[in-house]
C-alpha cells in the first residue's frame, strides 16, 4: 500500500508540472500584453509600462518567468497578483473558492444519491414501468444544457411557484453585519437548492444508466448466484456482494467527473449569479486579466489531483489488486 501511495504521488507531482507549465506557457503566448492590461489598456502610459513590465518580470525568458512562478508558488504557497486590479490572487480564489466548493461537493452527494436509486431499482426490476421511465430521465439529463435547465427550474420553481431564491448565494457562516444580505446554514442550504439539482442532474442520469449497467452484470455472476444458493438472504446478497463489486468503477468514474463538475459549475453559477470560480474565470477572461485566469486554472488543477490522489487511495483499499498495476 505504501509503495503505491509514493507512486501516486509522485505521478500526481509530474502532472501538476507539466500543467501548470502548459498552461504557462498558453498564457504567456496570449495576444494580449498583462502590462498593458493593468495600466489602463489602449490609453497606457509608456512609464507604467515598463515599471509594470520590470515588477513583474515580463521582460524576462519564458523559462525564466516560469522558474519564478513555479517558485513562488510551492514555496510561498501565492498565485500573485492581477494584472488589472492589483489585488492578490490568493485572496480572490479564497473568497470565490468556497462557493464553487458548496456547489460541486453538494451536486456530487445529490448525484450520487440519485444514480444509486434510480440504476439500482432499475437493474432490480429491468424492462418495468420504473426501469423505462428512469431511462427518459436519462435521456433529458444526458442531452439538456445546464443553462437551459436552470433558467426553466428558476422560472417554475422561482418566479411562478416562488418556493425557492433564483438568484445569489447566502454565506454559511453567516452575512457581514449590516450588509442586509442572508446568512446562515438554513439560508445557505435555501439559496443553493435549485443550483444543487441543476448542477447534478445531468451526473445523475450519467451515474443512473452506470450503476444500472453494472448491477446488472454483477447480478449475472457465479459468486452471486453462490451466495444466494448458500441462503443469504436477498439485501445481505445486494449490499455485500453486488453493491460492493458493482461500485469499483463508480469510484474512478467520480474522481475524474469532478474535474469535469469543475468546468460544468461556470454554466450553473452564471445562471444563479453565484460568486464563485466560475464567475472569476469569466470576469478575467473579459477584463483580459490573464493572471488572475492563470490562478484559478491552477488552483483548479492542484484540487483536481488531490481528489484524483483521494479517490486512487480509496479504491486501492476497496480493491486491494489494484495496488499490484
Amino acid at each position: 500500500m505504501f509503495r503505491y501511495l509514493i507512486r501516486r504521488i509522485l505521478w500526481a507531482v509530474l502532472l501538476f508540472i507539466v500543467i501548470t507549465f502548459v498552461t504557462f506557457v498558453i498564457f504567456f503566448m496570449g495576444p494580449n500584453d498583462p502590462a498593458r492590461a493593468q495600466c489602463g489598456g489602449d490609453q497606457a502610459q509608456p512609464a507604467c509600462l515598463k515599471l509594470v513590465t520590470e515588477h513583474y518580470g515580463l521582460d524576462k525568458p519564458i523559462y525564466v518567468q516560469y522558474w519564478r512562478f513555479f517558485k513562488r508558488l510551492v514555496f510561498q504557497q501565492n498565485l500573485g497578483h492581477s494584472y488589472a486590479t492589483g489585488q492578490s490572487i490568493n485572496q480572490a480564489i479564497g473568497k470565490a473558492a468556497p462557493v464553487t466548493a458548496s456547489l460541486v461537493f453538494g451536486g456530487a452527494i445529490l448525484w450520487m444519491i440519485m444514480g444509486l436509486l434510480i440504476g439500482v431499482y432499475s437493474a432490480l426490476k429491468p424492462r418495468s414501468l420504473l426501469d423505462r421511465t428512469a431511462m427518459v430521465f436519462v435521456l433529458i439529463g444526458i442531452s439538456a444544457h445546464p443553462v437551459w435547465i436552470g433558467l426553466i427550474f428558476e422560472y417554475l420553481f422561482g418566479v411562478k411557484l416562488k418556493w425557492t431564491p433564483i438568484a445569489n448565494y447566502a454565506n454559511f457562516f453567516g452575512a457581514p453585519k449590516d450588509s442586509g444580505l442572508p446568512g446562515g446554514p438554513w439560508q445557505w442550504f435555501y439559496h443553493m437548492i435549485l443550483p444543487w439539482c441543476t448542477f447534478a442532474i445531468l451526473f445523475a442520469a450519467l451515474y443512473a444508466r452506470m450503476i444500472r449497467a453494472n448491477v446488472m452484470e454483477t447480478l449475472n455472476e457465479d459468486f452471486v448466484r453462490t451466495a444466494r444458493a448458500k441462503g443469504a438472504p436477498e439485501r445481505r446478497v445486494l449490499f455485500s456482494h453486488v453493491l460492493r463489486n458493482a461500485l469499483l468503477p463508480v469510484v474512478t468514474m467520480l474522481g475524474m467527473d469532478i474535474g469535469v463538475a469543475l468546468g460544468g459549475a461556470i454554466f450553473t453559477e452564471t445562471v444563479y449569479q453565484l460568486p464563485g470560480l466560475g464567475r472569476s474565470l469569466i470576469i478575467g477572461v473579459q477584463s483580459n486579466d490573464f493572471a488572475t485566469v492563470q490562478g484559478v486554472v491552477v488552483f483548479a488543477t492542484i484540487a483536481i489531483l488531490l481528489f484524483n490522489l483521494i479517490v486512487d487511495v480509496l479504491y486501492a483499499w476497496i480493491d486491494p489488486r489494484i495496488r499490484l498495476t
